[in-house]
């Protein structure tokens, strides 16, 4: 798994909850347990700082690195992503971007374009991106943001055929696809479900055991913040998987919570201010969780 990747999954995860601080020491004992060895995860830290994503201090004769607001920013984003994997109510409107970004600063129209995949919208052509949830606040910081006020329009719309809102959706995401990614984790991660269940229940899972599975767990799960547009249920296949996934993530996790929280403390209570734990936060209350 990327180094950087890995990091900003445990950011996400635990360091956010922590202070959002870390010396870059525990950093390197944690991706240890990943098979990352400490030149990969300096060069990784390295370039998230470069980027913009954290921010490093020096106190002593230690190094920490702390999330940017920009970092930060991101890290809160991806949890209260919560609509993209879970069918919204729809209001029956769609959110409409249409945009003519000249050549010459064509970087920004493809960082565009990423904005709005992970935002939850799909292009039915070129330049024309639509999304069935209410994202007119995102869309206003992407506008500000990206400073194309004169290259851009907006419309929310009621689709008046002359076919199905279907035929859009068919149009602008490959739910197929997804669908498939979703019975991939769903094979691979019910059967680790089971056999972790076992070996917790049979004391013979260890806490970094638990701490390296239950990270791999969200790395992986988050990852269809990236393909899945979270459509409402109305505009959802018969058979879709989602539910299925979300509801697997939620068992799994909860079995591997506690110990795995055990053993990230145990770490990072060395050479780490542990006081600045959230008071608030409860390890139980993952915001990938559907109850």
């Amino acid at each position: 798994m990327n180094t950087r990747s890995m990091i900003f999954t445990l950011y996400g995860d635990y360091i956010s909850h922590y202070g959002s601080k870390i010396w870059i020491g525990s950093l390197i004992r944690l991706l240890n347990e990943f098979g990352h060895n400490d030149q990969s995860v300096r060069a990784a830290i390295s370039r998230m700082n470069k980027q913009g994503w954290v921010q490093a201090e020096k106190i002593g004769n230690k190094s920490y690195y702390s999330l940017t607001p920009r970092g930060q920013k991101r890290i809160d984003e991806a949890g209260k992503r919560i609509f993209k994997l879970k069918p919204e109510d729809w209001d029956g409107k769609w959110r409409i971007l249409m945009y003519t970004i000249p050549e010459e600063i064509r970087n920004v129209r493809d960082e565009l374009r990423k904005e709005l995949i992970w935002s939850g919208f799909g292009s039915m052509s070129n330049s024309f991106w639509i999304s069935a949830n209410n994202l007119e606040r995102q869309v206003r910081d992407l506008i500000e943001k990206y400073e194309i006020e004169e290259y851009v329009d907006f419309f929310v719309a009621e689709y008046k055929g002359p076919h199905e809102n279907q035929r859009l959706v068919e149009k602008s995401w490959d739910l197929q696809e997804i669908n498939a990614k979703y019975q991939e984790f769903i094979s691979e991660y019910s059967q680790k479900y089971i056999i972790d269940k076992n070996k917790i229940q049979k004391g013979s899972m260890s806490d970094a055991e638990c701490f390296v599975e239950r990270t791999k767990l969200v790395h992986e799960y988050r990852k269809f913040l990236f393909f899945d547009p979270g459509l409402p249920e109305e505009l959802l296949p018969e058979k879709w998987l989602g539910s299925h996934a979300a509801a697997l993530f939620s068992e799994y996790y909860k079995e591997l919570a506690e110990p795995a929280s055990r053993f990230f403390e145990s770490v990072f209570k060395e050479g780490n201010e542990i006081k600045h734990k959230d008071v608030d936060y409860n390890v139980m209350d993952h915001p990938y969780i559907l109850e």
